[in-house]
C-alpha cells in the first residue's frame, strides 16, 4: 500500500468521524480502524487522540461511542434518543435507546434527551407523530410550557397549565380531553425545547 502522509491520513479520519457524528452515529475506535483500513486498532486510537488534542473532538471516557464534535468545530453535541412518548392518551413509559441526535451547543443549557413522538394530541402546536422532541431535563416548568410528564408510571407530552393548586396537562387537539392531576401525582421529566421533523427516511428512522 502506498505511503500516505500522517496529516492527510488524519484529515481522512477527521472527515469520516465528523460525518458519522453529524449523522447521529459516532463511530467506535474499531469502526474507524476498519473504515480507514488500518492494520492495528491502536493506529486509529492514536489518530483520534490527536484530534482530541487538536481541539477538533471531545472524548467522554468509558464510552465506546464517546467522541463528539468540539465547540470549535461548529458547537455540536450528541443527544441520546431514549425512546418514545405518547402525545395522546397516557401510555406506559417506554425507554428504548435508539441512537443520538446532533444538537447545537447553544441549546445545551442543561442535560438534554430526545424522544420520538407518538399520537396526535399536540398537532395544534405543530407536533406531529414521528417528530423527535428534544427535552431539557428539569423537575419544574412554567404554566404554558410544553413538557414531558409522568402520571404514576405513565408518560405523556402535553402543555402544562397550573391553576388553583392543580395541574392540567392540556392537549392541542380538541379530540383529546385535558388531564387534571394534583401536584403529588405529577412528575415533570423535562421541558420540550425543540422539535425535529424528517421529510424523508433517515438513519434515525421515523415512526
Amino acid at each position: 500500500m502506498a505511503y500516505t502522509p500522517q496529516g492527510k491520513t488524519r484529515e481522512r479520519v477527521w472527515r469520516f468521524v465528523r460525518e458519522r457524528i453529524l449523522a447521529g452515529h459516532p463511530p467506535t475506535v474499531r469502526e474507524v480502524q476498519h473504515a480507514m483500513g488500518f492494520r492495528a486498532v491502536e493506529t486509529a486510537r492514536r489518530h483520534l487522540e490527536n484530534l482530541v488534542a487538536e481541539g477538533k473532538l471531545r472524548r467522554e471516557p468509558g464510552r465506546a461511542r464517546g467522541y463528539s464534535l468540539a465547540e470549535e468545530t461548529g458547537g455540536v453535541i450528541l443527544v441520546p434518543i431514549l425512546g418514545r412518548v405518547q402525545a395522546g392518551p397516557l401510555t406506559t413509559a417506554i425507554e428504548d435507546p435508539d441512537g443520538y441526535l446532533p444538537v447545537s451547543m447553544e441549546r445545551n443549557k442543561g442535560e438534554l434527551f430526545a424522544l420520538r413522538v407518538k399520537g396526535e394530541s399536540m398537532v395544534g402546536a405543530g407536533i406531529l407523530p414521528g417528530d423527535i422532541a428534544i427535552v431539557r431535563r428539569q423537575p419544574t416548568a412554567e404554566s404554558g410550557d410544553i413538557v414531558v410528564a409522568m402520571v404514576e408510571d405513565e408518560a405523556t407530552l402535553k402543555r402544562l397549565i397550573v391553576r388553583q393548586g392543580h395541574m392540567e396537562l392540556r392537549a392541542e387537539n380538541p379530540a383529546y380531553p385535558p388531564i387534571t392531576v394534583s401536584p403529588h401525582e405529577l412528575t415533570i421529566l423535562g421541558k420540550v425545547i425543540e422539535i425535529r421533523r424528517y421529510l424523508e427516511s433517515t438513519s434515525l428512522g421515523a415512526i
